[in-house]
């Protein structure tokens, strides 16, 4: 009877055995791919002293930092179009050696004695091979200041030169720039070193270039000098507030080099590479926090 009993159980296991499913294993979790973080530079305005952007882009990418947006105010926006158009830094020091004030100054007699602007159109479309700004290698945002309105104006599609051209007229030295029906002036009146529209062309993070003059008691000499500091002047407060949405701000020490000294270049370009150096450190390891950030989960709620 036992005999029986545990043939019975033997069956009934051996039957169940049959009819059970194998249970699907479950798929791995998906992989999540984050890109790196977006990189914007953005380079302020400082006439002649704008060659330190050149130092500082050298000691970037010689430190493995490569800019993903790049955005400029007045002489910025001449760098940054020419970086931005795929030149390396050692291409953009020798267009500044190369550079002299008479392929980009067109003095108008009629017009009280300002520089027309023309000149420099046409150098920048001629060194970005006549591309638009919406065709260059980076994005690339250009900040001009409406004279009607007074309004910020960050242009990032159309013709480079006239957008840089807008970017860089001196009220005072330079003509206005008409576009479109609309005037545009110098983007240091109300922008001095364009971080928010480094943020608008999508950086995650931003390295600000100031190279503009202080106020340090001296009488600067020149009208080129009076124009630039009254403009630096004008912009502080808004600068200031714009600077601190920068996540890193390098500030070269150009304050000695006159606004139209063209003949400091290597010496611009030296402060820049030391200032860039100087803060390098914490560039890195702000980046690695970001990244980090970046790569932890975010517990589901």
């Amino acid at each position: 009877m036992r005999r029986l009993r545990l043939l019975v159980v033997l069956s009934t296991l051996a039957l169940s055995a049959c009819f059970e499913t194998t249970r699907p294993t479950p798929p791995p979790p998906p992989v999540v791919v984050v890109p790196p973080a977006r990189i914007g530079l953005a380079l302020g305005g400082g006439a002649a002293k704008g060659f330190a952007h050149i130092g500082v882009i050298k000691m970037l990418e010689a430190n493995g930092i490569h800019p993903d947006v790049v955005a400029g105010t007045s002489a910025g926006s001449v760098v940054g179009a020419l970086y931005a158009s795929g030149m390396d830094p050692f291409q953009l020091q020798e267009q500044a050696f190369a550079l002299d004030e008479s392929k980009i100054r067109d003095v108008r007699l009629f017009s009280g004695g300002l520089v027309q602007g023309q000149k420099l159109q046409d150098y920048i479309n001629q060194l970005v091979g006549g591309r638009s700004m919406e065709k260059l290698k980076l994005p690339f945002a250009a900040v001009a200041t409406q004279l009607e309105t007074g309004q910020r104006t960050v242009f990032v599609r159309g013709n480079t030169g006239q957008a840089v051209r807008a970017s860089s007229s001196i009220p005072g030295v330079f003509e206005p720039v008409e576009i479109n029906g609309k005037h545009y002036v110098d983007g240091g009146v109300v922008s001095p070193v364009p971080a928010d529209a480094a943020r608008q062309l999508g950086a995650d993070f931003v390295i600000a270039v100031d190279i503009s003059s202080k106020a340090d008691g001296n009488n600067p000499n020149g009208m080129l000098n009076i124009v630039g500091q009254s403009i630096s002047i004008m912009g502080q407060k808004l600068g200031e507030q714009e600077l601190a949405r920068a996540d890193i701000v390098i500030r070269p020490r150009v304050n000695q080099i006159g606004a139209a000294d063209f003949q400091a270049k290597n010496q611009a370009i030296l402060e820049g590479e030391r200032a860039a150096m100087a803060v390098m450190p914490q560039i890195k390891a702000k980046l690695a926090a970001l990244e980090a950030a970046r790569r932890t989960p975010v517990p589901a709620k």
